[in-house]
């Protein structure tokens, strides 16, 4: 219950007799922080986090215990004990450690009776020196923690698309609301006064007919453009949820903030070349495809590991008793080594794996290329649409205070007896048609200001 105050309180800006609204910047807020789609992104990275800890576990250091013990007939035939501790390091060399104790009757003759310790490390000299399985998985896990970062830039950029998106159609819906509000005000006033010029005989019967259709034609544009509201609002509420991750229902009698203005997009950055720039450097998209050529770069180090020989050798220090290397010459008395060597004579695996692995990244080269492409031409479609918007904006502006200039000018002929309501009916439609027009357009220019951030991949860079 708390929460759902606070966030009353965060949406509203609510005072003591004054009409509650929402503002683009409050909305803007609720989204980035309620939204479920933002809290599954969350949970993505969380993912990612827990992979790449399962991946850096393959370099944690082992301790383990064997013990076995054989006894038939009443004879100790075997009773072999042996804790041991390995560490694993980056370059594919592997510390040793430990103790062994073998008692029994039938022991195979290699065997070291009694207790031994020691100490010893694996290196291969050639396939996996430089990069291994495990090498791989944990540099991979790494980038797909990257990756999932910017799944969920491209997610957000989307959905506080789609959300201001929504907000702007909510906005222009008020605007055009109000206006056919107003001019059904005027219309309602022009027909008292055309009744009580009738009454008085200064105008004929047939302009009270006049001024009722007038008036009663803004009252159903003013039920239409209800209805528009309305659902703009509910299309609006799709994007408003709570802490507790339930939606919440925008009431009835909250409207857009007075004289709102998208404040956001004041810091919008609306040149070309930097748009083109910041997508090509920065885009989640383009990013993601560059992590996926880098996925694929570690696959094919790997690959290339198969074409190696296997070279590996290993060394151990022994002891008798407990560990001990005080004084101890590690290539004389005690100590065993071993080298293995392994090679496919005709390395058919080795060569298709590396092969397969090279078009892989010739493939996800062209897709980078190709994703580039598209996202510059999309910022470019955008940009050109913002340009022309704002020029048919200023033409609209004209237009609709020549429409304003046209309306009055036609009441003050008709107060003075030289027009007729028709024309000032015909006028004040015009007038009506132009202001719903400009309110579009700001709202489509609006809209695609904000799509030609998405576009760059701009519009959430956290």
């Amino acid at each position: 219950m708390k929460n759902k105050v606070l966030l009353f309180l965060l949406i509203f800006n609510v005072s003591w007799g004054q009409q509650k609204s929402l503002s683009s910047t409050e909305y803007w807020q609720i989204v980035q922080n309620f939204h479920p789609i933002v809290k599954q992104t969350l949970i993505d990275i969380k993912q990612s986090n827990a992979s790449l800890t399962i991946a850096r576990s393959a370099f944690d250091p082992v301790l383990q215990h064997y013990s076995t013990q054989k006894t038939l007939d009443g004879k100790n035939y075997l009773d072999y004990h042996a804790p041991s501790l390995s560490i694993p390091t980056w370059y594919g060399i592997e510390f040793n450690a430990g103790i062994e104790n073998i008692q029994g009757s039938r022991l195979d003759p290699s065997q070291t009776v009694g207790q031994t310790s020691y100490l010893g490390v694996q290196i291969p000299l050639a396939k996996n020196l430089l990069m291994d399985k495990r090498r791989a998985a944990l540099q991979q896990a790494k980038i797909m923690q990257k990756m999932a970062i910017q799944d969920q830039r491209t997610e957000l950029n989307n959905l506080l698309l789609d959300a201001m998106e929504s907000y702007i159609t909510w906005v222009r819906s008020h605007q055009v609301l109000q206006l056919v509000q107003a001019n059904y005000l005027n219309a309602t006033k022009r027909l008292d006064f055309v009744r009580k010029s009738v009454e008085f005989g200064d105008r004929p019967a047939v302009d009270t007919l006049e001024a009722l259709t007038q008036k009663q034609t803004f009252e159903n544009m003013l039920t239409a453009k209800a209805v528009e509201f309305t659902n703009a609002r509910l299309g609006l509420s799709a994007f408003l949820w709570n802490a507790d991750n339930s939606p919440v229902d925008l009431s009835d009698d909250v409207v857009p903030a007075a004289n709102e203005e998208i404040r956001l997009l004041a810091n919008a950055d609306l040149n070309l070349t930097s748009l083109l720039d910041k997508a090509m450097q920065n885009h989640p998209e383009i990013n993601n495809y560059r992590n996926k050529l880098d996925v694929l770069g570690i696959e094919k180090k790997l690959k290339f590991q198969s074409l190696l020989p296997k070279l590996d050798v290993s060394y151990n220090h022994l002891s008798k008793g407990g560990p001990s290397l005080y004084g101890a010459s590690f290539l004389e008395n005690n100590y065993k080594y071993g080298i293995k060597f392994e090679l496919p004579l005709r390395l058919s695996e080795g060569r298709g794996a590396y092969q397969a692995a090279k078009l892989k990244l010739e493939t996800e080269q062209l897709n980078l290329n190709q994703k580039q492409l598209q996202v510059e031409i999309k910022v470019r479609n955008y940009f050109n649409q913002f340009e022309a918007l704002q020029k048919q904006i200023r033409t609209q502006e004209s237009a609709y205070t020549n429409y304003q200039s046209l309306v009055k000018a036609e009441e003050m002929r008709f107060e003075n007896g030289e027009s007729s309501l028709f024309l000032i009916n015909s006028r004040e439609m015009k007038s009506l048609e132009a202001a719903e027009k400009l309110a579009d357009l700001k709202a489509y220019l609006q809209k695609t200001t904000f799509a030609l951030q998405a576009s760059a991949g701009v519009l959430y860079e956290n």
